[in-house]
């Protein structure tokens, strides 16, 4: 007949009372070789000792399935030490010094392990916490109602499992944790990384763990990443950063999706972005944007918006430069995906507006500009076009690239439609169009197919925020009055001429005045001599008498040139 095992209590009450007597005994007096070693076993038997009587006295220890197994565990390793003692007994060794050296070496190690389990145990609270099975993998989920204190239990109970639990235990703890954070992602997040053990679940991203336990981790970890700012910060700083872009860059799809969603959430913040420089992320996302590279659109977007998020530093913006970014965010203006899109033209417009003229030429040799401006009149997106339009006029500042715009009549009439339209919601489209036409030499004919757009940049003026928009507005207003049918076009337009007067009205504090003057001085030049007369008849002279005397830019000339005019008037009808 079998002899039957002893219960849980038993084996604990063995260990209390016989093994650990046994063994501190033997490693403090008996033993007679290896005594170093053995002096490092009896102090970590005294703590297990101390460990060990504080959790036989917690109210349901032995109803708990992860210090039951741990007991049993325990026992085992002691039997091994009680039996290595007997071997050093004898100073001479007979059995061979080395063996015996890494079989104590072993089972040590093994003992560490236990204690720092029977410690996480007593930390986590969980043998003070009655289960309603012994049996039971994980605490019951949750609930609607439940307290504060129920769901960090069951947090610290998740967390004990992955560092304790066989391969099984850690999948349903992970399971546990992953439906807990759907629940309630913007609530629960930050409980989690605030009561579990984040640098736990990071550890199971390496590359060397189960696939599952990758995959699982991989969900959890994406979604602290992404649910608030405070467990996104908590992933960050246990140095989440380093094992996800490794997933990215090895995981499988589902893996590589739920990194870079983490990633991109990471870099959102711009006190973070240096570390994807540092962790040599740069190649990684690059990488993962190539196309043939086998990643899905949804994954590019991912990327290339962390790519956007970090370009605005300059080494990221190098790093990408010399890595060979440009030819792949410039493919990437042709996807399918308008995320993919929008995060390309953001990047190239910050590669271009701050990388320098080597950047912008690297650009547009990539064919950058072509593929731009393909975007610009086939895009509908607000946000899109914004971009697009942003990243055309950084590169327009080279000139190859200024004077292949300048002759585009399509392009013109593609700016005359965004300044045409303007509208609250289009405010930044408005201005940049309206850079642009000030900063390119267009032909006459093109400023003349303009006339159209004089009166909503005369209406720009009128817009005191941000300032810019008014100074931008009166560039490309003196730019297109540089055709003398324009400046014909915009004295008929009763309207916009009014709109001038009242602007120069100094009591109108809403306007900057500079401006306006320039327009004003634009449209009295050689050959004005209509605008002039129409000013004088909406009584400018007397604002721009009082701007003079409060030296505003311009308006002196301005003044003089109504003057001129006044004077030539009166001479004509003296002499008639």
């Amino acid at each position: 007949m079998t002899p039957q095992s002893p219960s849980p209590s038993e084996t604990l009450d063995l260990i209390l009372a016989h093994l650990l007597p046994l063994l501190l005994a033997a490693a403090s007096t008996s033993v007679k070789a290896l005594i170093s070693r053995w002096r490092l076993v009896h102090s970590k038997l005294l703590l297990l000792q101390s460990s060990l009587s504080e959790a036989s006295l917690a109210r349901n220890s032995l109803s708990n399935p992860l210090f039951l197994d741990l007991v049993s565990s325990l026992h085992s390793t002691l039997q091994t030490l009680h039996s290595l003692s007997s071997r050093c007994l004898d100073p001479s060794l007979p059995t061979g010094r080395l063996l015996l050296q890494s079989d104590l070496d072993i089972a040590t190690s093994s003992l560490t392990l236990h204690l720092q389990d029977l410690s996480l145990l007593l930390k986590s609270g969980l043998l003070s916490h009655k289960q309603d099975s012994p049996h039971a993998i994980v605490l019951p989920f949750p609930g609607p109602t439940s307290s504060k204190a129920d769901i960090v239990l069951f947090i610290r109970d998740a967390f004990a499992r992955l560092q304790i639990g066989n391969l099984d235990i850690k999948l349903k703890a992970l399971d546990s944790l992953l439906e807990l954070l759907q629940s309630d992602p913007a609530k629960l997040s930050p409980v989690v990384t605030a009561e579990g053990d984040v640098p736990v679940l990071l550890r199971l991203l390496d590359l060397s763990t189960h696939s599952h336990l990758i995959d699982r981790a991989a969900a959890v970890v994406s979604l602290l990443s992404t649910s608030s700012a405070s467990s996104c910060h908590a992933v960050f700083n246990e140095g989440g950063l380093g094992p996800l872009l490794r997933l990215i860059e090895s995981g499988s799809v589902t893996v590589r999706h739920r990194a870079a969603a983490a990633v991109e959430a990471i870099t959102i913040d711009p006190a973070r972005a240096w570390a994807v420089s540092a962790y040599g992320g740069i190649t990684v996302l690059i990488n993962a944007c190539r196309s043939g590279s086998g990643s899905p659109s949804s994954l590019q977007s991912l990327v290339v918006s962390s790519l956007k998020n970090v370009a605005s530093l300059e080494d990221v913006r190098i790093a990408i430069f010399e890595e060979g970014g440009i030819p792949v965010l410039v493919k990437l203006l042709a996807s399918d995906n308008i995320d993919v899109q929008k995060s390309s033209t953001l990047c190239l417009w910050s590669l271009a507006s701050a990388g320098g003229d080597e950047m912008c030429v690297a650009i547009i040799h990539e064919s950058g500009l072509p593929r731009l401006l393909q975007l610009l009149y086939s895009s509908s997106d607000r946000e899109l076009l914004e971009n697009t339009l942003r990243a055309i006029h950084a590169l327009s500042v080279i000139p190859s690239a200024a004077k292949s715009l300048s002759s585009s009549p399509l392009f013109f009439s593609r700016l005359a439609e965004f300044i045409s339209r303007g509208g609250i919601s289009n405010f930044s489209c408005q201005q940049i169009a309206a850079s642009l036409v000030a900063d390119l030499s267009p032909s006459d004919d093109i400023k003349k197919s303009m006339a159209p757009c004089m009166s909503p940049l005369v209406k720009m003026l009128e817009i005191s925020k941000p300032v810019v928009m008014q100074e931008t507005a009166s560039r490309a207003l003196v730019s297109l009055l540089d055709v003398k049918s324009n400046r014909k076009e915009l004295v008929r337009d009763e309207k916009s001429m009014t709109r001038l007067v009242k602007m120069l009205d100094p009591c109108n504090d809403q306007v900057s005045k500079r401006p306006v003057v320039s327009v004003v001085l634009a449209l009295t030049s050689i050959g004005g001599n209509g605008a002039r007369k129409r000013l004088m008849e909406t009584g400018a002279n007397q604002f721009l008498q009082q701007l003079a005397e409060s030296e505003v830019a311009g308006a002196k000339k301005a003044l003089q040139r109504l003057s001129g005019s006044r004077l030539k008037n009166l001479f004509l009808l003296g002499r008639s």
